[in-house]
């Protein structure tokens, strides 16, 4: 079983126009509203690809009301932490005429002991099951930095972490399987420019020597950068014409981890991913993935 844990969920708006003027009155043309944040949204990608999975994270008030009613409702399996504060909402603007893609995004609420206590204490509960853990997203304010590491430590399957900052550099001496930021992710995480490629390669290496397994760096549209066993691989994702980009990297990391599991070596897991990726950038809601296309997506990936 994949286990998808996180602690900022969120209930996501998308806001469609055919253009938009900034300091004037907007007219959308569609609405839509869907679970999001990027526990569920790796959590929603397993379910969308298949097999065993489980994702766990906070919800509460009338907008975790809607995260569980949807969750119901497409059968995902999921154990959800009540919370006293509800969650977040954040918002996504498709600007079609110029195409321009703004998010506005609402923090998740401060941490309350009380509330961490019984995510460890569910996370304890469901971690045996599970031969694969996906960890993923920001900790809200007054969460402790050592909180994934604190999770890792009552885990014995393969771990994969798509975090930043202390709180990832916190898990490393426990040898995480893989860490998946972004280029802008690493950079802030050891508070330096990035910008040229050297220093792109100096920063993976890094984190290698500090306990990960593989380094999987993505940018966007352009190429991903993945080290391993001692080499540096490039991969250039797939050309598609783009929907809505919210979610393409926690599909990046749910795919990894799904191929994984399936049997997959990891530079095999990395291309399946950024398929992955690039079928959820083509699509409206986020981790809504189809297999088959996940896969013939595959044959698009170019591997350097």
């Amino acid at each position: 079983m994949i286990l998808a844990a996180g602690l900022s969920p969120a209930w996501q708006q998308m806001l469609i126009f055919d253009g938009v003027r900034v300091g004037e009155v907007n007219r959308a043309r569609e609405a839509h509203w869907c679970s999001s944040g990027k526990v569920l949204n790796v959590g929603l990608a397993l379910h969308h690809l298949g097999g065993p999975h489980l994702t766990l994270a906070p919800v509460g008030g009338v907008s975790g009301e809607c995260i569980e009613g949807e969750f119901a409702a497409l059968g995902i399996q999921h154990r959800f932490v009540r919370s006293n504060k509800a969650t977040r909402v954040c918002t996504t603007i498709l600007d079609r005429g110029a195409g321009r893609t703004t998010e506005l995004v609402e923090n998740a609420s401060p941490a309350e002991p009380g509330e961490l206590e019984e995510f460890f204490r569910a996370y304890e509960q469901v971690v045996p099951q599970a031969s694969l853990v996906v960890l993923s997203g920001s900790l809200p304010t007054g969460t402790p930095p050592t909180f994934y590491r604190d999770l890792m430590e009552r885990t014995r399957g393969q771990v994969i972490l798509d975090v930043r900052g202390p709180e990832l550099l916190a898990t490393l001496a426990l040898r995480p399987f893989c860490v998946k930021p972004n280029r802008e992710e690493l950079g802030k995480t050891f508070d330096r420019d990035l910008s040229s490629d050297s220093d792109l390669a100096r920063a993976i290496e890094e984190v290698l020597r500090l306990g990960a397994e593989w380094v999987v760096v993505s940018q966007g549209e352009g190429e991903l950068w993945a080290s391993g066993g001692g080499a540096i691989h490039r991969f250039i994702p797939p050309t598609v014409e783009a929907v809505n980009p919210i979610g393409c990297g926690d599909c990046l990391a749910a795919g990894i981890a799904w191929a994984v599991e399936q049997g997959s070596e990891m530079l095999e897991a990395i291309r399946f991913g950024m398929a992955a990726a690039a079928e959820n950038a083509a699509t409206l809601l986020p981790s809504r993935l189809d297999l088959q296309r996940v896969r013939e997506r595959m044959a698009e990936v170019e591997v350097k």
